[in-house]
């Protein structure tokens, strides 16, 4: 099925030859997603690995033997989604060249047998109706035009009683995208989701919530933890990014601080559970 216009977009941007130097060198090539901080100069890295390990605490299943990761980036979720759970997982990611990544890290790491990575959108997953056990998505729904699409997706393919997890930066409920337009502007995107909104939206396809978890203090911590190691490795980033590129990455994830600094965005962990 052919990508639409936001998703072309989106893999556009993470398949540059700058997005990739700058995803591998700060983040570290492994988990592209929120981290939740217990220090504000704890490396990225920690932080982002709590995130994950907070998120499967919430699981309530005994087992699970089928996991999909909506947005699966290098693969780092996937991973240990893995390791935690000994389950079978399907990676779903639009950028050829971060799945390409994630396939190596995946033989690397010997699970390649149990992630099956593929080039699709979470708009149009490949599996089955009522097969998986879990569904797993770390800010990634960001990047669509319509939210709706990913959502009636998971409550398609989970099975009754499967649950569906994922974070998001959002806006927070009541802010306009004009409120928002530095951070919109760099991501090329209209709008911004919100928790209300989200929570309309799984109802709507018959997913119950269990939790959010609003965790919004986190979003301007973390971007501000990026946008220090940034600065701090600009002249190792410039080996392999161009200065263009990091310059309009600065810009953007200062647009990304102030804005949580002031109250204007929310991100924090959604847990919902398939009704029926």
């Amino acid at each position: 099925m052919p990508y639409n216009e936001s998703e072309l977009v989106a893999r556009a941007a993470y398949d540059s030859e700058d997005a990739g130097a700058f995803y591998s060198q700060i983040w570290g090539g492994d988990d592209i997603h929120l981290g939740l901080y217990e220090t504000p100069d704890e490396p990225i890295a920690d932080a982002s690995h709590r995130t994950m390990e907070h998120m499967v605490s919430k699981i309530q299943q005994d087992s699970i033997d089928y996991a999909v990761d909506f947005g699966s980036g290098y693969c780092g979720a996937a991973r240990y989604l893995q390791a935690e759970l000994n389950t079978q997982i399907l990676a779903v990611n639009l950028s050829g060249e971060q799945n390409r990544r994630a396939e190596q890290l995946n033989q690397l790491a010997g699970t390649a047998e149990k992630i099956t990575v593929v080039d699709a959108s979470y708009n149009n997953v490949p599996a089955e109706d009522d097969t998986a056990d879990l569904v797993w998505s770390q800010d990634a729904f960001l990047h669509a035009e319509r939210r709706d699409l990913p959502m009636a997706e998971a409550a398609r393919i989970l099975k009754p009683g499967g649950e569906f997890l994922f974070t998001d930066p959002m806006a927070a409920d009541g802010v306009s995208a004009s409120e928002l337009s530095g951070v919109l502007e760099r991501l090329n995107l209209s709008s911004l989701a919100s928790p209300d909104e989200y929570k309309h939206l799984a109802a709507e396809v018959g997913l119950e919530l269990v939790e959010f978890d609003d965790l919004s203090e986190m979003l301007p911590q973390h971007y501000g933890r990026v946008l220090e190691e940034t600065q701090a490795n600009t002249d190792e980033l410039l080996q392999t990014a161009s200065q263009e590129y990091l310059d309009g990455m600065t810009k953007g994830l200062q647009h990304w601080v102030d804005a949580g600094n002031r109250g204007l965005l929310s991100w924090g962990i959604f847990h919902f559970r398939k009704t029926a």
